[in-house]
């Protein structure tokens, strides 16, 4: 009978025992030869890894890596099946060269997450009929500018031509996103007609303002552009607008700018301008054949379809029906909360009056003025500075790359969500950013600011991602890669320790807080009333309305992003519970040895990790020796 050993042997090509010294069959192998077999692993993960990036060239931007620099990626089904074929045979071949028992813990740990991905991924390619790709939020057409405003880097004049055959390609690109939504339409799958909305009006803000509209108008503006001393006047559109200034910034020949502005000023006409319109013509034709049902329970196997995104997102086995439980639970705890702080600050009325005042009271929000969105900025980042002071005393490991603030564009503030993370690119060319939406500042309530800003920035998701990336000897698969119940649990769960860093000084930023919880905790209700309970859009809405502060434009926003990102939403509030469990099991277990940074450093060590394999890494730190982490370990941050 052929063993694990012999499988071992003969697929990793470990030497025989008499040669390498190896444990006999059957004996537990010695540490020095599971770091062997280990590191055979994780150069296999690597030829993966390398292999991803040469058929992916965003994901080799993203990472600052200039291969496939001019090319965008081939997304057509056909791309999909062979990805997937890929994933397969590289799995197989895994299992087959490696044995988990000659693993150190680490390299078991990769092995079961190269499992788990391989997992996903089919999930993701049988559903791959049931995405959305032209939504308000995750949109394609929307996407594609903010990778090139945002990740196309022009240091060189390579880099300038390499970003005018991205705006070539971009036609190509966008149509092929266009073939692939129609199949989805074609087997019944189309947004909600509400969607329609904003996609149309998203699109065609890409291609508004020059070198689009009229020909002859577009044509003197770039002359009187590319004249000697020239600067940009009048309304530019967003890729133009990001376009000039790179091309501008480089140091090249007066000359060789004016032939790079013209490169992009025709790929913008002749490319990209065709495609916009294609789409916009797709969702126009779309619109008039969707329906006014909004919940994912109307699609062709819609109810399968759900499942296996609330399983996806929270890396659970919860069912609908107990998020939905759950849900209700935390509205009520949070309530009891927000109450107690209506006592400390002498107000007099229920709940609902006190959300009024909250509401209304305009001390709570900056004016919606230029100089009122700038101060939000800046007030943002000055809350992310003074919580950065703090992190050593509950953190041993530290991110290096670095945060900025920035407010939403305004090309896509009116569908961009109110508050998003973008991470930091691995080479340190891109910093991590924290955008927040200031096209309506009733939307940002100052007394919510220092809730949203320690999610998204630090402790929360800047400090999480960012430590990933940096991760030493942990393969990139790991350190790329992410769990929404993690990694958005994460950043829920830092909202509340900010609390016990000193933050919340104020009683009515503590509420913030507790808003933010709160609308965590409706999520779970209104997106599986949505998905599951198969709820109206006016009763998801109304169910908000009745139950956290905000006005009915936010309500709805907030509502029309659970639709066309169904599942998502549960994620936040079941991985920061576990998060929070996990820590108190670990504190009653450890007692007096118990260590907040230990505990921390231990949640953010492995990289993003599904919700039971973080209890497991958690519970085997419990039972280790305590090991205080001295300030000469802590790395340096910059």
């Amino acid at each position: 009978m052929t063993t694990r050993r012999n499988v071992l042997l003969a697929g990793a090509g470990l030497m025989a025992s008499s040669a390498s010294g190896c444990a006999s069959i059957g004996s537990r192998p010695r540490r020095e030869d599971r770091i062997a077999h280990t590191a055979r692993l994780d150069a296999f993960f690597e030829e993966v890894f390398e292999e991803r990036i040469a058929r992916s060239p965003q994901l080799a931007t993203s990472l600052g890596d200039r291969r496939g620099y001019d090319l965008w990626d081939d997304v057509s089904e056909t791309r999909a099946s062979e990805d997937l074929a890929l994933g397969a045979a590289r799995l197989a071949e895994m299992r087959r060269r490696f044995t988990p028992a000659f693993l150190t813990e680490d390299g078991q740990l990769s092995f079961r997450l190269f499992e788990a991905e391989h997992a996903r991924a089919e999930e993701v390619f049988r559903w791959r009929r049931w995405r959305y790709r032209f939504d308000q939020m995750g949109g394609v057409h929307q996407g594609a500018v903010t990778f090139l405003l945002n990740q196309h880097k022009v240091q060189s004049v390579a880099d300038a031509e390499a970003y005018v055959k991205r705006l070539e390609g971009l036609g190509p690109y966008l149509l092929q996103q266009v073939a692939e939504n129609e199949a989805s339409a074609a087997a019944g799958v189309l947004m909600p007609q509400f969607v329609y909305d904003y996609a149309i009006p998203g699109a065609r803000n890409i291609v508004t303002g020059a070198p689009f509209g009229d020909p002859g108008v577009a044509d003197t503006q770039f002359a009187a552009l590319v004249a000697p001393g020239a600067v940009p006047s009048g309304a530019q559109s967003p890729l133009w607008g990001d376009f000039v200034k790179k091309v501008a910034a480089l140091d090249a020949p007066a000359t060789q700018k004016t032939a790079l502005l013209q490169a992009g000023h025709a790929a913008l006409r002749n490319s990209v301008a065709p495609a916009y319109a294609a789409v916009i013509a797709m969702l126009e034709q779309h619109k008039a054949r969707a329906g006014t049902d909004d919940g994912v329970w109307r699609l062709p196997d819609g109810a399968a379809y759900y499942k296996s995104l609330l399983e996806r997102q929270t890396t659970t086995k919860l069912s609908a029906d107990e998020i939905h439980d759950i849900g209700l639970a935390q509205v009520a705890r949070i309530h009891g909360e927000m109450q107690a702080i209506m006592t400390r600050v002498n107000f007099r009325g229920d709940l609902r009056a006190f959300f009024t005042f909250m509401e209304t009271d305009p001390r709570f929000y900056e004016p919606d003025t230029p100089e009122g969105k700038a101060r939000y900025i800046a007030k943002a980042a000055a809350a992310i500075t003074a919580m950065s002071e703090k992190l050593p005393a509950y953190f041993g490991r530290l991110p290096k790359a670095a945060l900025e603030v920035r407010a939403v564009e305004t090309w896509r503030e009116q569908s961009a969500g109110l508050a998003f993370y973008n991470r930091p690119a691995a080479d340190g060319s891109r910093p991590g950013i924290y955008y927040a939406n200031t096209v309506n500042m009733k939307a940002l309530p100052l007394y919510q600011l220092e809730a949203l800003a320690y999610h998204e920035g630090v402790p929360g998701h800047h400090m999480q991602i960012a430590i990933a990336q940096e991760l030493e000897g942990v393969p990139r698969f790991r350190r790329f890669g992410g769990y929404t119940a993690y990694s958005e649990g994460w950043g829920l769960y830092c909202e509340r320790l900010a609390k016990e860093m000193g933050a919340y000084e104020d009683p009515y930023s503590d509420f913030g807080r507790l808003v933010l919880e709160l609308r965590r905790a409706i999520r779970l209700v209104v997106d599986t009333g949505l998905h599951h309970k198969r709820w109206p859009r006016q009763q998801a809405i109304d169910y908000i309305l009745a139950n956290q502060p905000g006005d009915e434009a936010q309500a709805r926003k907030d509502i029309d992003r659970y639709i066309v990102m169904p599942g998502q939403a549960t994620a936040y509030m079941i991985g920061q519970m576990e998060i929070l469990r996990l820590r108190e099991e670990a504190r009653l277990a450890r007692g007096d040895r118990f260590d907040i940074r230990g505990f921390h450093d231990t949640v953010l060590g492995a990289g993003a990790v599904p919700l039971d394999i973080l209890g497991e890494r958690v519970k085997a730190w419990q039972s280790l020796p305590l090991t205080p982490v001295t300030p000469a370990l802590l790395p340096r941050q910059r």
